[in-house]
């Protein structure tokens, strides 16, 4: 087998999906780098791949990439995969890789399922652009509202809950799709504004939210007047920046108004 560094998606639940390359190109290559050695365990087990394989993982890839560059140099063909789903997609690899570009050695792709793709395309918000923010933070969320067209985040079900309430907050006037447990046998998508959401059964298991482009038309004065009310309670500075932004009007304007509604 050719030597570099293979980049192998692997499942990200119904293990169907393995490809016959994937299994091919693991069973061939002489290390398999993965995230968590007893995950992929069970993967190798079922397919028989009996492939050494190696840790690597964001705790101590500093110390192992090196190893495995100066393995790939002197001929090996080494394999990275994550738990589940492709390498360096919020998961660790994408270190691997640009080192292995840094050392000018070969690297190739054996493609598979991505959850963050499949949650969008089952959202049925549209495609033609969109971006990807990883896992959700509620801290970056009055920034990430300045993305008009469709968000990708990956949630853990613990936090879900408290997430859609931030997301009510922030986005109101765009609609989700939580998406759970993609490819499985309790594969579910759940639509709705966020706050039509606050009363669901907490979702469980793999979670991506896909939020759909913010509206494109301004509010109207009374709609702005009731968001006036609903917000005014921060402080001028702030709640002028998440009016603008959620009303479709300018900061200037949107001071203008608070501080309009703080004389009455």
């Amino acid at each position: 087998m050719q030597s570099g560094l293979y980049i192998v998606g692997t499942p990200i639940g119904n293990l169907s999906d393995m490809s016959p390359r994937t299994i091919e190109v693991l069973k061939k290559v002489d290390l398999i780098a993965t995230e968590d050695t007893r995950v992929f365990g069970k993967l190798a087990s079922h397919f028989d791949i009996k492939t050494s394989r190696v840790s690597c993982h964001e705790h101590n890839e500093k110390q192992v990439i090196p190893d495995l560059i100066e393995k790939i140099s002197k001929g090996a063909a080494v394999a990275t995969v994550s738990d589940a789903g492709m390498p360096g997609i919020s998961d660790p690899g994408f270190r691997l890789v640009r080192a292995a570009r840094d050392a000018k050695l070969p690297v190739f792709v054996v493609p598979g399922p991505v959850a963050a793709i499949s949650a969008l395309v089952l959202s049925g918000f549209p495609t033609d652009r969109f971006t990807f923010c990883g896992f959700f933070d509620e801290k970056k969320l009055r920034d990430d509202n300045k993305i008009r067209h469709t968000i990708i985040y990956y949630e853990s079900p613990n936090r879900i809950m408290t997430t859609i309430s931030a997301l009510a907050r922030v986005m109101p006037e765009r609609k989700i799709a939580i998406v759970r447990e993609i490819t499985k046998i309790h594969e579910e998508t759940i639509i709705g504004y966020p706050a039509d959401l606050l009363n669901i059964t907490p979702p469980r298991g793999e979670i991506v939210i896909v939020v759909s482009p913010a509206p494109e038309h301004k509010m109207s004065d009374d709609e702005i007047i009731e968001l006036v009310s609903e917000i005014s309670a921060a402080s001028t500075k702030n709640a002028a920046a998440d009016l603008a932004v959620r009303a479709g009007i300018s900061k200037k304007e949107a001071y203008k108004r608070l501080l309009k509604k703080e004389e009455e």
